[in-house]
This record gives structure tokens, sequence and C-alpha cells, in this order.
């Protein structure tokens, strides 16, 4: 299970000195969270920053779109040099336009959920997603507590893959920290996304390590 940290708690910071530190820890993903206050009650970044921090780092940008109307502004996120772009499903009316115009420009595509979104919903576009976010938070800010019944939704997904032969990574974001990061790697998520737990201190190495030795038994 790989990790990609998310910099939404560390904006304030030097962001290229961070992203230096963290490719430099092992980890391969590095989790951009875009808001617009719009679908989401927080502003964050737009692609400015992204391309920014591009010309600096050789991590994959798993950019997080959490915007109204993606489709108008995705191929802004293209051309900042995202590797992958994640949309919410329910920000859009046209979610093949905006999944045919990623793949178009050799980037990879993820569709995300918000926790109130039944996972079925998904199932018209599994065919053509290269990776499913669920969100075990509602999406906006960083620092709240881990909705555990999210994993049904990856074991949901788990079950669909098997029985339909696909290979789509599953993503997991929210509250994930020391406790419930094995909970997330038994039911099969290939990525999790960690924010304020990841960077509590400048220990990138230490966070990791104690992310993997932790034993949780009591997975569901």
């Amino acid at each position: 299970m790989q990790i990609a940290p998310s910099i939404l708690s560390v904006l304030n910071k030097d962001l290229t000195s961070i992203l230096n530190k963290v490719e430099s820890s092992g980890i391969k993903y590095i989790h951009l969270d875009v808001m617009d206050n719009i679908f989401v009650p927080n502003k964050t970044f737009d692609d400015c920053l992204i391309k920014n921090l591009r010309k600096k780092s050789n991590l994959i940008f798993d950019t997080h779109l959490m915007i109204e109307k993606p489709e108008l502004f995705v191929e802004n996120y293209i051309d900042a040099g995202s590797d992958i772009i994640t949309f919410h499903l329910e920000a859009t009316t046209s979610p093949n336009f905006v999944i045919e115009t990623i793949h178009r420009a050799n980037k990879k595509v993820g569709i995300s959920i918000k926790p109130k979104t039944p996972v079925e919903e998904l199932i018209p576009y599994l065919n053509d997603v290269d990776l499913v976010l669920i969100m075990s938070v509602e999406p906006g800010f960083g620092g709240q507590a881990f909705m555990a019944d999210m994993l049904e939704k990856v074991k949901w997904l788990k079950k669909y893959q098997k029985e339909n032969n696909k290979n789509f990574l599953i993503e997991i974001d929210g509250g994930i920290n020391q406790t419930n990061y094995n909970l997330c790697k038994k039911v099969g998520c290939d990525i999790v996304v960690i924010g304020t737990y990841f960077f509590k201190d400048d220990n990138y190495e230490k966070t990791i390590k104690e992310l993997e030795q932790y034993e949780n038994n009591n997975c569901c």
C-alpha cells in the first residue's frame, strides 16, 4: 500500500523543501487538494501552484479536484503537470467528458465520491477510470475523524473488481492515522492519503515506520 501525503495541512510552509523531503523518504506520491469554496466550503490553491511545484519535484502528482464543473478547468491541471487527476462525480453533469479529456492527454483518471454518495453510483464509470477515491471524511478540511464505515465501500469495490476482472487503484482519503492505517491495508486499499498525521513532525521516515509497524487487531 502506497502513502500519498496531502499538503493541505502544510500550505503555509516551504512546499519545495517539504516535497524534497517527502521524495527522500521513499514516498512516490504527493496528494494535491484543489478546493474552490463552492463544491466544498474551503479554498486552497489552483493550477499555478501545481505548475510551480512540478518544476521542482519528480513525485507523482495526485491531484484531487474538489471543484464544481471540473470539465471547465481540467485542462489547466493537465497542463500544470498532474499525473493523476481525480474529480468528483457529484460535481459534474459530464463525467464521461472529463474522463475522456484526461485520458486523451495520457494522464490517469480518478473518480471520487463523498461519504453520503452510494458507491454503486460509480458503476457506469468503473470500466474507464484508473483510480477510485473513497472519502473517509466530508471533504473540505484536514484533521477530521476517520469514518470507518467507508471501508465497506472499499470492500464493495474489491468484490466488484474480482467479479468483473478490473484492476483500478483504490485510494482512501480522510482521517488516516496510526490507528486505522492497517485497517485500510487489510481491506485492500492501494493508496492512503495522509495529511495531518504524516506532517505531525519533520521525521517522515519515523512516521512511515510508525504507520507500518502499528498493529490493529480489531479489523472488520
